[in-house]
């Protein structure tokens, strides 16, 4: 067994060559940076600090962050700037009690979120960008549905005996955690306004990380060979959603050959079209558990589409695009986490976890979905991942 010295002094050579790498702006090397520390973290703690970290300091700075939405502590921090701002003030801006407050906000200093100096408040980074109202947003998102759908997992998984939940989303921790029968997402729209802050904050989840075309040979597997006899249509994306990710890579390929389309269920599009879509694409109402309409197109994208479902329900999913697609031509891009079982990554293991509360799926290793490929008569080509990026691009083609 490796001493804990030893094992301290190894993590603090990684830290130091992550420092390097970081430097020299070497994709991955913030995450890795990241991840060394809460090594060396895991090393030097002992059990009682664990238990005391994980248990009081970490569920208190999300109470008291949850609470600083309501107050907008983080926008009058941000709005004093370098001035800072006494307790006194703090407290009278924010309406709460100088006493309570000055307990509440020394915890935010102790978790390093905000700073205290001459006898005053200040913002850090961190504060500032969590001011945004996309960020407000999802911090009561997770706080007010995310923390009791996780919270009900011991009780929830002793009760079906520890057994995986029911894939079909109708029994899994979410139901438990806020007593209600209503599916995931039935429940959001009935409970105003965390459907609009559940959009929002996922509006910004992946900001600062690199696209999908930032790591995959878009011109080399895509562009190159574009047959407009074979289609007139460059990428379709399933289930695009607002069309976030069609815009995306029609701004970065501003010169691209043929058309882009982005399919949603009729609500979605409705709503899009009502706002007046962009320009760059065309929107189309279209179920992906039905066959897809548009034949023989260079691409078929599907963003976080499989993670939302099944295994038999994926099957479903892939099974309906296989129809149209060209033998030889056509790609399957899939925009998915996944998990590295050696060394899984904290953004993809998180995310398991919260499909699992909430849908009760799970995200997939690359085997799992090489084998739902395979089910639909599929093949995996190649699996295309990037430093730092939680989410990898499958690409596939008919078997």
């Amino acid at each position: 067994m490796t001493k804990p010295s030893q094992a301290v002094s190894a993590i603090l050579d990684a830290i130091s060559s992550a420092r390097i790498a970081l430097n020299k702006n070497e994709p991955g090397s913030r995450e890795s940076l990241i991840d060394h520390s809460r090594a060396l973290i895991a090393t030097l703690e002992i059990p009682s600090e664990f238990i005391q970290r994980t248990f009081w300091a970490e569920p208190a700075q999300s109470a008291i962050i949850r609470l600083a939405v309501d107050v907008k502590l983080f926008q009058h921090l941000q709005e004093a700037a370098n001035a800072s701002l006494s307790l006194s003030s703090l407290s009278q801006k924010t309406g709460v009690d100088a006493t309570l407050l000055s307990s509440l906000a020394r915890h935010l200093v102790a978790m390093k979120l905000i700073t205290f100096d001459n006898g005053a408040f200040h913002a850090t980074k961190m504060s500032n960008d969590l001011a945004a109202d996309n960020f407000q947003h999802g911090i009561c998102y997770c706080y007010d549905v995310v923390r009791p759908s996780v919270n009900a997992f011991p009780a929830f998984l002793k009760r079906i005996k520890y057994k995986s939940p029911s894939t079909d989303g109708t029994d899994v921790p979410f139901h438990d955690g806020h007593k209600t029968q209503l599916p995931f997402f039935e429940w959001l729209v009935a409970t105003p306004p965390h459907l609009h802050q559940f959009d929002s904050f996922m509006s910004a989840y992946r900001a600062g990380k690199p696209n999908w075309y930032d790591f995959y040979p878009v011109s080399e597997r895509i562009i190159e060979g574009f047959d407009s006899s074979t289609s007139d249509v460059l990428l379709v994306d399933v289930g695009g959603g607002r069309g976030h990710d069609a815009a995306s890579f029609a701004a970065q390929y501003t010169s691209h050959p043929g058309k882009i389309v982005m399919q949603d269920r009729e609500p979605v599009i409705a709503s899009l079209l009502a706002q007046g879509s962009s320009q760059c694409f065309q929107a189309e109402v279209h179920n992906f558990f039905t066959p897809q309409p548009i034949k023989g197109a260079r691409v078929y994208y599907l963003h976080s589409i499989l993670h939302d479902w099944g295994d038999a329900d994926s099957v479903k999913i892939l099974e309906s695009l296989v129809p149209a697609l060209k033998k030889g031509y056509s790609r399957v891009l899939l925009n998915e986490i996944v998990v590295n079982e050696e060394e899984p990554t904290l953004a993809a293991t998180s995310m398991d976890l919260m499909m699992l509360a909430h849908f009760g799926v799970r995200e997939r290793t690359e085997a799992e979905l090489g084998s739902l490929l395979t089910k639909a008569k599929l093949r995996l080509v190649k699996a295309f991942s990037f430093p730092g990026v939680a989410e990898s691009l499958i690409e596939a083609e008919l078997a």
